[in-house]
């Protein structure tokens, strides 16, 4: 029976808001503990001695966008981070001293984004990074001091992809795409990159086969490999000779992570994700500590940070039914300190599991899937609902990414809403082989909807939901998939949430952002060619742009005015496409956000616009608006007269 007393509506701001903390790291010398946390209600990086974690100091001063990634200099004398203006991806990279407080511009250039090549365990005060300043396509390769800040150029790169160093900070391979859409791996030596590539990948292995780096005294080179088999392994390649050794392999998925030693560089231990993440330990000692842990954590955990000594761990844990923690963890006297609950306000929420399924497409492949119910709808605990329910289809980006286990804040969201949330890995998601991956060239809107379509038929003859009250919401290729759904399945969905996604594949293609270029050809080949009559006739096949006037169902389009990948006018142009044929559309547009939306306030505006319009479709719960879009930068576009709690008076 679904329980008579409906569950706590958990505010937006609990799930979307600033967490308290999060990404803890340690220092390498292990005298630092440093964290992301609020500052004037923007995400800065915060310090602590590992001594007195209660002495905490905000390292950074942003106050506009979060800052969304930092690490530590390899000598621990400086916290380096990057940020980018009004999400435009042009990411520089700045510096902040320990000591000093001084914080600086370590990349101080325009229209330029910075690429960390490499850091070294011997040389502490250095790292290698691309700038690609010069010529947008391509980085350079420069040797930065973090001490002065001089720049000193290793050499310029005129059509390569990407380049791996040693600890010496030396060049010794450099990647560039080829004709067929994979790759040619080209060896440096001496600051000379060779004519010949030694090694060539296809377009089928381009995605599962790259190399990870090397061993500290440089005589062994690890790769993800999946030429000459299905599933990526994790290949120990010794340079001088060239054997190559197998060190892990799963049939079900690619090899995903690995630990290496911080010293030597010797991997440890590695990882796969078929539905959940499984690590396996190669040295004895990891492998002790790995298995401690597992009997003193519940749910998922990770390393997320070690000293150069290998005596301390930062260790990420995620319970899945409450709010993930962080503890430090001394593996010499065997003891876990609490670091920090990332969103403690989460405690005692009605927080829902998420079950695992294999769900079989009409064509045979099986699709690692995962499913959220609605608080009180499953009884029995089973992973059915009691009863049919509203559904969600979430679809991920990408789309060579994928859905993962664990915590999710859209989840949980959406299921305290009402409604279950069904995330599906379908072909061309990363992380099951490369079979898996090439089943989706030039399959767009085709076979890759499909198995969408095949999965909503599975919730619905398993009796999750009912074929009338289906949404299908996403970003990036999400969002595409989105607009496929209510274009070339108009009848499948109730409703659709489109956020920063493509409507015309020709026009997509044509806008990537330049250091994309390299890589173009991959895109022809997966997507489709616009530089052939029947690439480009494919392209427009498959474009929901064209069919927009066969929407029939409620649309709501989120979009950064700033995005490099998506631009702006792949949401113009199918709004204005519905408005000329005279159906409904509701359009939010956010002038300093990008692709997807990096500021609290806006993603909690555009959560609030999307719950309530949700909520008519389906009729799920709903927290009011309120006035969360008039305290975002929201611009509303059109239809704001669709979605409850929104006036005419705050449209653009």
């Amino acid at each position: 029976m679904t329980d008579a007393v409906p569950a706590m509506l958990i505010p937006r701001e609990h799930l979307f808001g600033n967490p308290t903390r999060s990404g803890g790291e340690i220092s390498p010398d292990g005298k630092w503990l440093s964290w992301l946390a609020p500052k004037d209600g923007v995400m800065n990086v915060w310090t602590a001695p590992a001594s007195d974690p209660s002495d905490a100091r905000a390292m950074t001063s942003a106050q506009d966008r979060p800052i969304p990634q930092y690490f530590w200099a390899p000598d621990s004398q400086s916290l380096l981070y990057i940020q980018d203006k009004g999400g435009d991806e042009n990411y520089l990279l700045y510096g902040v001293d320990i000591a000093s407080g001084e914080e600086r511009t370590l990349t101080p250039f325009e229209n330029t984004r910075v690429d960390v090549i490499g850091t070294s365990e011997s040389i502490r005060d250095r790292i290698l990074i691309g700038l690609n300043n010069r010529d947008a396509r391509f980085h350079d390769p420069y040797l930065l001091d973090l001490n002065t800040g001089e720049l000193e150029l290793v050499l310029q790169n005129d059509g390569f992809a990407g380049f791996l160093a040693d600890d010496n900070l030396a060049l010794r391979l450099a990647i560039r795409p080829n004709a067929s859409g994979g790759m040619d791996f080209h060896q440096i030596t001496g600051g000379a990159i060779a004519e010949e590539a030694s090694e060539s990948t296809g377009l089928d292995d381009s995605l599962t086969t790259h190399p990870i780096g090397f061993t500290t005294d440089g005589r062994t080179m690890y790769w993800i490999e999946s030429r000459g088999r299905n599933t990526a392994a994790l290949i120990a390649q010794t340079v001088e000779t060239s054997e190559r050794t197998i060190i892990a392999q799963n049939d079900r998925a690619d090899i995903g992570g690995a630990m290496a030693n911080p010293r030597t560089g010797e991997i440890e231990a590695y990882s796969f994700t078929y539905l959940k993440t499984e690590w396996t330990a190669i040295d004895p000692a990891i492998k002790t500590s790995l298995d401690w842990l597992r009997e003193r954590l519940e749910g998922e955990f990770n390393v997320q940070s070690r000293t150069e000594d290998d005596t301390k761990w930062i260790i990420a844990n995620d319970p899945l039914t409450s709010p993930s923690k962080t503890f430090i963890y001394d593996r010499t006297a065997n003891r876990l300190t609490d670091f920090y609950t990332t969103r403690p306000e989460l405690v005692g929420a009605p927080l829902q599991p998420m079950h695992t399924l294999e769900i079989t497409s009409r064509d045979g492949l099986v699709l690692p899937s995962y499913l959220t119910l609605p608080p009180g709808s499953d009884s029995a605990g089973s992973g059915k609902p009691d009863a049919p329910v509203p559904m969600v289809l979430l679809v991920h980006g990408g789309p060579w990414a994928r859905a993962s286990y664990g915590f999710n804040a859209t989840h949980q969201w959406l299921a305290n809403r009402g409604y279950a949330v069904l995330g599906v890995n379908f072909r061309g998601s990363t992380g099951f082989g490369k079979q898996f991956i090439s089943a989706a060239d030039l399959e767009w809107g085709k076979a890759m909807h499909d198995d969408l379509i095949d999965a909503v038929e599975w919730a619905v003859e398993n009796g999750v939901t009912s074929a009338e009250k289906v949404a299908i919401m996403g970003g990036s290729y999400g969002g595409y998939a989105t607009l496929a759904g209510l274009t070339f399945t108009p009848e499948t969905f109730a409703c659709g949430v489109d956020i920063v996604g493509p409507s015309n594949l020709e026009t997509l293609i044509a806008s990537v952002p330049p250091y994309w270029e390299p890589v173009i050809a991959q895109f022809h080949e997966r997507v489709g060619n616009p530089n052939t009559p029947e690439g480009l006739a494919l392209l427009k096949e498959r474009s929901p742009l064209y069919k927009a006037d066969e929407i029939t169902r409620p649309l709501l389009i989120g979009q950064g005015a700033n995005d490099p990948r998506v631009k702006r006018a792949e949401s113009d142009q199918i709004v204005n496409a519905m408005k000329e044929a005279g159906i409904p559309v509701t359009y939010v547009l956010f002038p300093d956000e990008g692709h997807g939306f990096a500021k609290p306030a806006n993603n909690i505006a555009f959560n609030a616009v999307a719950e309530n319009f949700l909520a008519n479709c389906l009729g799920g719960r709903a927290e009011p608006i309120g006035d969360t879009v008039n305290a975002s930068t929201a611009r509303l576009v059109e239809g704001a007269q669709h979605v409850a709690g929104l006036t005419e008076t705050q449209a653009d």
